[in-house]
């Protein structure tokens, strides 16, 4: 017999003495519209408005938190689905969800688990839990509840009562997409720049893409001064189509300047093909100092995403291409490395930097005590590997004593899986609820205290990091 889908309704909620307070506190913010300053949802689902494709297109193959597990168990890549730079078609929809559905175990105990449950039974309201018996039913289902009106991303929008979404977007993106959004849904779907792909020299292709950034702004990059003007012309773009801020996602967090002599050159050898690998590490670190420049210029909040090595097998990167699940964190050092920038900007009027990690051995050491002490900075999300009840809950526990609370940014839901906002969301909040419930049954908050916590840190604090 098929098992039922019944999330409970205390799940992610702490036992014992802290649970009813916990209830009641989550009962509090869970109705609450949703910022979700920083993803990496499509802008052209918003534009077009089409009707989703199919479960396996929509919920398994662009969702790598999803893949990396089953690939970890012996699933091809292939079989599900993923993209391959030759443009082979490897697998059928139908045939990738049953190898998903077949596989559903194997996600117990993971966040993903408590994200899927949500959008199955919340969202798209099935009544029976995946399973390799299951799985054509529910791919009939789900494909049925697709196709009708209210599943429109816009509709989504309105249901999920997400009142800002960011998208994320290369410096050379045309935001042809945004254009037409800011007509028809004025301040809903926003651009956020992500420079990555022009600032790292030995990436591939980085010649071509300095040369479509130069067309995109109009200004010859063949310089180096050339290149930090249309840059800066580009983010004026971004900010009259509506971005808020700006996303760095760089191996290390080191941000020390050159010599602009020295820059220059790193850059003109980059051009001819000759960069060094320490020359472009440095010159990456070169430009997170410029892009705090140009955000204490501009206004726009700097992101920065350090510490993961991206592509670690080299074989999935040159079949199937980047962002496919094969990224593996590093340890990440702050202090030394954004020294520089914070003797610069630290204490700059209407700068914001939000920092982020998947090191969480540097939150006590090292973040708490950045935030705690320069008024520009705040502590992003738990983020990525991090973004599980545990990981959320460790991150209060670390970092309160010396930030405080005011000192972070809210919640992110750093996805590209549109249909688990909303499920993201309500984690972020049971686990504060029950962080909170804790503090007040040990007569560490007081309840009103507790409650207008949960609502800053649900809603209000998103507000004050981005928007200012």
């Amino acid at each position: 017999m098929p098992k039922a889908l019944q999330p409970h309704p205390d799940r992610a909620l702490p036992a014992g003495e802290a649970r009813d307070m916990a209830r009641r506190i989550h009962a509090s913010t869970k109705d609450l519209p949703l910022l979700c300053f920083h993803g990496h949802v499509d802008a052209g689902l918003f534009a077009t408005d089409e009707a989703f494709g199919n479960p396996a297109d929509l919920l398994v193959v662009p969702d790598h938190y999803v893949t990396r597990m089953l690939v970890s168990q012996g699933v091809s890549p292939d079989r599900l689905g993923l993209p391959r730079r030759d443009g082979v078609k490897t697998a059928e929809p139908r045939d990738i969800w049953r190898e998903f559905c077949a596989h559903w175990h194997l996600f117990l105990g993971t966040p993903s688990r408590y994200w899927l449950e949500h959008e199955f039974a919340e969202v798209l309201g099935l009544k029976v839990a995946p399973s390799a018996e299951t799985a054509d039913e529910l791919y009939d289902e789900i494909s049925a509840r697709l196709a009708e009106p209210e599943f429109r991303p816009r509709a989504l929008l309105d249901r999920f009562r997400i009142e800002v979404i960011a998208t994320t977007d290369a410096a050379t993106d045309d935001l042809a997409h945004h254009a037409e959004l800011a007509a028809e849904l004025p301040g809903r779907v926003i651009p956020t720049f992500r420079p990555d792909a022009v600032v790292h020299l030995d990436r591939p292709g980085w010649s071509e893409l300095v040369r479509d950034l130069g067309v995109r702004s109009g200004i010859d990059t063949a310089s180096y001064a050339g290149y930090l003007d249309a840059l800066r012309q580009r983010r004026q773009a971004f900010l009259a189509a509506g971005a808020l801020a700006t996303d760095h996602g760089h191996l290390s967090a080191a941000a020390t300047p050159l010599d602009e002599t020295v820059a220059a050159r790193i850059y003109e050898s980059a051009l001819r093909g000759e960069v060094a690998a320490e020359d472009a590490a440095a010159f990456a670190g070169h430009m997170l100092f410029q892009m705090a420049a140009m955000s204490a210029d501009d206004g726009l909040v700097m992101q920065l995403h350090p510490g993961v090595l991206r592509d670690h097998h080299s074989g999935i990167h040159q079949t199937h291409g980047p962002d496919q699940g094969h990224d593996i964190p590093v340890a990440t050092e702050f202090t030394r490395s954004l020294r520089p920038l914070l003797e610069r900007f630290g204490h700059a009027e209407g700068f914001r930097l939000v920092l982020f990690t998947v090191d969480e051995t540097a939150y006590s050491r090292e973040l708490a005590p950045i935030a705690g002490v320069y008024p520009s900075v705040r502590l992003g999300a738990p983020w990525w590997f991090l973004d599980s009840p545990d990981g959320m809950r460790r991150f209060r526990e670390l970092v309160t004593e010396t930030a405080g609370f005011y000192n972070t940014s809210g919640f992110v839901d750093d996805t590209r899986a549109f249909l688990s906002i909303p499920a993201r969301h309500d984690l972020a909040r049971r686990i504060d609820a029950g962080y909170l419930a804790d503090l007040v049954v040990q007569h560490r908050l007081e309840e009103d205290d507790a409650f207008q916590l949960a609502q800053d840190l649900a809603y209000n604090l998103a507000r004050t990091t981005y928007l200012r």
